[in-house]
């Protein structure tokens, strides 16, 4: 029986405020706090409020057989908790259904599983234990920034104990195969693959209200007759997007919620059910391993990682963001930890894209791209002197890694002795039970 596998990415970065290089050392604040706000209430108003009602409804109405599953970034999290805290709680609403699943990502929605192993670990770590604290759900399928995939990037996820990841079904990855299928890592085999189905998913996303486009108007019975259609082999059907297709992207007035609420009955009548990611992931055997020798995502027509990384500017401003990392992590500064993840972002990247951004557009805050390099330069300028102050002058890298290495070393010791802690602790409860 075939099943659809919903996701939806949900993020906003803290955005930056006009920082001038005369701010550089006299302004440490970076954040435009009106533009952060406005936004966040008014994707809240258009997207979070009306989609997530009408998921619970959905969810109630066809009897928990309707499910999806959200990665929600850290810092947005921390947003809507200052701005929307009623979106929370619907999102807590939802988790309470049993029909929604949290996927964990990169706290920052970072780039860090390029360049810092050790900043990856504890970002992933500090997001689950945020969807924990606010959701009671424990992730166990990932879902990195943008869908950044490679074989690296498999062994990284692999080893912080994660069953399953969600990827791009991009065509140099898949070649041949379809992205129905359950996969496996190449470099990890035991980290089962969903790849996502581009053409479903663009669909609605992207062409759902092209009037130029030769399918439109795409109606919910229409596109579930389309998935139906696919071989009766092929059982596993992807489709992730943004949470911002519904009312943001694709606006109220062009029917995406009418569709939405279609959707279910169409596909139940038809025998196609829903499940979560790791419903899949446990259900489904794997059909062959999927490789990624060089990076790829979901982000424009390449698949790979030129949003962030396609010029000299995304890559200087990237490459001295990541020099100051050790620095960071022997730093106990509040501010500047805070700092340190909000800069982290990847959009401030994406903003730097002269293919993305040549000119003014409604997705960037900056007039052009380097427009953004300027900004965040100066920005960053600021941050690392800061950081640099928290050091005695003319302290040397080979110090820094000797002393990170011995702090490490320390963590793993520690770590050993509470896990026999915790050993000991069960022992001795068997035995006075045993009494």
């Amino acid at each position: 029986m075939k099943t659809i596998c919903f996701y939806f990415q949900i993020h906003q970065p803290f955005r930056l405020k006009r920082y001038r290089f005369f701010d550089i050392g006299a302004d440490h604040y970076y954040y435009d706090d009106f533009a952060n706000e406005e936004i966040i209430r008014g994707i809240a108003e258009r997207t979070y409020f009306p989609a997530n009602r009408m998921l619970l409804d959905l969810i109630k109405e066809h009897n928990g057989k309707f499910k999806v599953a959200f990665s929600i970034s850290g810092v947005l999290l921390e947003q809507m908790e200052i701005y929307v805290p009623e979106a929370v709680e619907q999102f807590k609403e939802l988790a309470r259904t049993g029909c929604v699943e949290f996927l964990a990502e990169t706290y920052n929605h970072s780039l860090s599983s390029l360049y810092d192993e050790e900043e990856f670990k504890k970002q992933v770590k500090a997001h689950t234990a945020k969807i924990q604290s606010l959701f009671g759900q424990k992730p166990v399928v990932f879902r990195n920034t943008d869908l950044i995939y490679s074989d690296d990037v498999a062994m990284q996820v692999a080893a912080l104990g994660f069953k399953a990841m969600l990827v791009e079904g991009a065509r140099f990855m898949l070649g041949w195969k379809s992205p129905n299928y359950m996969y496996s890592a190449a470099t990890a085999p035991k980290l089962k693959l969903l790849a996502r189905n581009m053409r479903f998913s663009d669909d609605v996303a992207f062409r759902f209200s092209n009037y130029n486009w030769n399918e439109y108007p795409l109606v919910a019975d229409k596109y579930i007759n389309w998935i139906a259609a696919t071989p009766a082999e092929e059982q596993l059907i992807n489709i992730f997007m943004n949470y911002d297709v519904l009312g943001s992207l694709q606006s109220a007035s062009t029917g995406i919620f009418e569709f939405f609420k279609a959707l279910p009955r169409y596909a139940l009548s038809k025998g196609i059910s829903f499940s979560t990611p790791s419903e899949v992931a446990k259900t489904m055997k794997s059909m062959g391993e999927l490789t990624a020798p060089y990076p790829c995502s979901w982000a424009g027509e390449e698949k790979d990682t030129s949003a962030w990384l396609g010029n000299v500017m995304q890559q200087e401003a990237v490459r001295k963001l990541y020099n100051i990392a050790e620095k960071v992590h022997l730093v106990s500064d509040r501010r500047i930890m805070q700092d340190w993840n909000y800069l982290q972002a990847s959009d401030h990247f994406n903003f730097m894209s002269s293919k993305l951004f040549p000119g003014p557009s409604v997705y960037s805050p900056y007039e052009n791209a380097y427009d953004a390099f300027n900004n965040y330069m100066n920005v960053l300028s600021d941050f690392i002197d800061r950081v640099n102050g928290q050091f005695p002058e003319g302290v040397e890298n080979e110090e820094l890694n000797a002393l990170l290495t011995t702090i490490l070393n320390q963590e793993a010791e520690i770590n050993k002795l509470e896990k026999k802690i915790q050993d000991l602790k069960k022992k001795t409860q068997k035995k006075n039970g045993a009494a």
